[in-house]
């Protein structure tokens, strides 16, 4: 109860000086993103002095460095309940010319989760690029850089809220003919020429005799000539991009040199002239830059993939369970992925999400990691009933001797056993009291 009444007295402050930081000198600060902002409003408070709000702090720092490795596209539906100070972070990998888009959904739907979205250019110095506004619409980014991103979830203080995350990839730029299906690629990067002289730098597509060629972004057309390997040719610069599209074998250029287009406008007629003279009909697209040509296909990449259902049951979101025989608990949710901890039967951990078929779990000092739902079970039904012994009779909050204590229990009293970590049982005694002991 005193717990309780501590929680909703500091919730109160904290909506009081937040509400009242909605004018005044919070606003001669310009934050780069909602969490920011937040941030400087319980510095402002002086809740960042507090156990708490120094706790919430910390949370966000830690949670980049530990992040846990997921692949897109990905989903997950978790929990952050009101009396834990959390943060979740996650580290996947993109490539240049991919879109990335982020979707966050909430209930209650008025509790903020500051979704913010990291470069990896520096494992040690994650680059802030893009935040989900307070109305935590999906976030849309385009990849510059291929490399490693982060995507960081921290709730408000003092509020329960389910949600559920999407992280998805599609291309960047549009497709270059009406007809956006993968089947009309027939030869992608890197595939050999002239006897493997030469490495494609491009990906053909091929089609009817003089259909469309389309821009795929707006910008400026800033060559149409003719070559002997691409013959007829229209260069496009997409705007405000560091690079150039190449559209190579077309029957008819129709687009004309500094014309500004728009998505969609027709550049030139499909055909195959040039080097493909005794080809059928295609249309050679390549991206040029500073360095040279780089994989088109990220770029316009047509197959769309979405993630996998979650399967693992929601209901035991933010429940305590125990593994029911030796287990992993991995890197990843992925069977293969590297082993974080290994878990003997009966070792306790608390569901934070679910993915698929795993979930995203964390062990009582704070481990988080990726574990198969079917090798966990609920702690409604005790291991085993023991008496206590003299040892035993402190119940702590954790499984730590330092932690505080719950409450004492008499030697000879009966309890059940629910799990254990390390050195401690999770016990519960004749009035439902739950607790830590020594073993």
């Amino acid at each position: 109860m005193r717990l309780r009444f501590l929680q909703v007295t500091l919730l109160l402050l904290i909506s009081t000086i937040l509400l009242s930081c909605k004018s005044g000198s919070i606003n001669l600060f310009k934050p780069a993103s909602p969490h920011e902002q937040y941030l400087r409003k319980l510095e402002t408070a002086g809740l960042d002095k507090t156990a708490m709000g120094a706790a919430w702090i910390s949370s966000s720092a830690a949670s980049l460095q530990k992040a846990l490795t997921i692949t897109v596209p990905y989903r997950e539906t978790g929990y952050f309940a009101a009396d834990k100070v959390q943060a979740a972070a996650y580290k996947f990998a993109a490539t240049k010319g991919q879109k990335i888009t982020v979707n966050l959904k909430k209930k209650p739907s008025e509790i903020a989760i500051y979704l913010d979205l990291w470069r990896l250019s520096d494992e040690n110095n994650p680059k802030l690029i893009a935040s989900a506004d307070t109305l935590n619409s999906p976030i849309e980014q385009e990849i510059d850089d291929t490399g490693n991103y982060l995507i960081r979830l921290q709730p408000e203080l003092l509020q329960s809220v389910e949600y559920t995350l999407e992280i998805t990839t599609g291309p960047s730029l549009a497709f270059p003919i009406h007809s956006k299906n993968s089947r009309n690629i027939q030869s992608y990067w890197g595939d050999g020429r002239d006897n493997n002289a030469r490495k494609h730098e491009g990906v053909d597509i091929f089609g009817s005799f003089r259909s469309p060629v389309l821009a795929s972004a707006n910008g400026t057309v800033t060559r149409v000539n003719e070559n002997n390997l691409g013959g007829k040719v229209v260069w496009l610069r997409p705007s405000g991009k560091n690079y150039s599209l190449y559209y190579a074998h077309l029957d008819e250029q129709i687009a004309t040199e500094g014309q500004e287009v728009k998505i969609g406008d027709t550049l030139g007629l499909m055909g195959n002239t040039g080097n493909a003279r005794t080809t059928p009909t295609h249309l050679h697209f390549g991206i040029y830059t500073f360095g040279g040509a780089i994989n088109p296909l990220p770029f316009i990449d047509p197959i769309t993939k979405t993630p996998t259902k979650v399967t693992a049951a929601v209901s035991n979101l933010n429940k305590t369970l125990r593994a029911s025989h030796s287990a992993n608990l991995l890197t990843s949710p992925k069977n293969k992925s590297a082993v974080v901890s290994k878990l003997a039967a009966g070792t306790i951990i608390n569901v934070n999400a679910a993915t698929e078929s795993y979930y995203k779990a964390e062990l009582p000092d704070g481990t988080v990691g990726y574990i198969e739902s079917n090798e966990l079970v609920q702690t409604s039904r005790p291991l085993r009933k023991i008496k206590i012994n003299v040892q035993q009779q402190s119940v702590y909050d954790k499984p730590d001797s330092l932690a505080p204590v719950k409450i004492n229990l008499k030697a000879g009293e009966t309890v059940s056993v629910l799990g254990s970590f390390n050195n401690y049982n999770l016990i519960a005694d004749d009035n439902n009291a739950v607790g830590w002991i020594v073993r």
